[in-house]
């Protein structure tokens, strides 16, 4: 039978493979010339699905609290250091990665004593994966833009925002509870505020508003279905 501490370093080592590889896939994008927002996104996407880790593996509410806060004070020395040159630029003008940061431990912190992660892992991987492909699609193939609070996206990236959205909280729902017609219907609904919190996000503040926002949504509305 294992110790408590052995069980703690086997999750941290879990998530630590986890992130380096995700950081070295990232890194080698990088040498091989790729542009720096593909390699962004492969962080911005990858280093997420910690909290499917920390779901799957029984994590602590405490654990992930602490390393939440832990990262996201790198997340402000590496705005004024070269800290993290794959996620940031000094001077950039976003505080997307400490919002990132934050967000995975207020989830944690909110739908862990509760018992229900999944909530929790829908706010992040809607961030991930929605937000993620929003911006790849919107560079590449948004041909139809709009601005708002002086932000510049496109209907496309929206789109993508929304699909990925939609399919992602279906996927996490469905494995919980079933395919039904409450199980859609909260997945739209949590999927088109998404949308809405990032298309009026700045300086990165979507990195917050989007996965607690979802997560929150999904919530109350599956509470007050069920």
């Amino acid at each position: 039978m294992s110790s408590p501490l052995s069980e703690m370093a086997w999750q941290i080592g879990i998530v630590a493979v986890w992130l380096g590889t995700v950081g070295g896939l990232s890194e080698a994008a990088r040498r091989l010339g790729y542009e720096a927002e593909l390699t962004r996104k492969i962080v911005h996407i990858g280093a997420g699905h910690v909290i499917l880790l920390a779901w799957w593996l029984a994590i602590p509410a405490w654990m992930g609290i602490a390393a939440s806060v832990f990262f996201a004070g790198v997340a402000l020395l590496s705005y004024q250091l070269p800290i993290l040159p794959g996620i940031n630029s000094v001077g950039r003008k976003s505080l997307g990665t400490f919002f990132y940061a934050v967000s995975i431990g207020l989830v944690m912190g909110w739908f862990w004593p509760l018992q229900q992660p999944y909530y929790g892992v829908i706010g992040i991987l809607v961030m991930c994966w929605g937000d993620g492909l929003a911006a790849l699609v919107g560079q590449r193939w948004g041909r139809h833009p709009y601005q708002l609070l002086g932000e510049k996206k496109s209907w496309e990236g929206s789109l993508a925002m929304l699909l990925t959205s939609a399919v992602v909280i279906l996927a996490v729902l469905a494995s919980i509870q079933g395919l039904s017609w409450q199980t859609g219907g909260v997945a739209l609904t949590a999927a088109i505020a998404a949308t809405g919190l990032e298309a009026f996000s700045k300086l990165g503040v979507d990195n917050l508003s989007v996965p607690v926002g979802t997560a929150a949504i999904a919530f109350s509305l599956n509470t007050f279905f069920s």
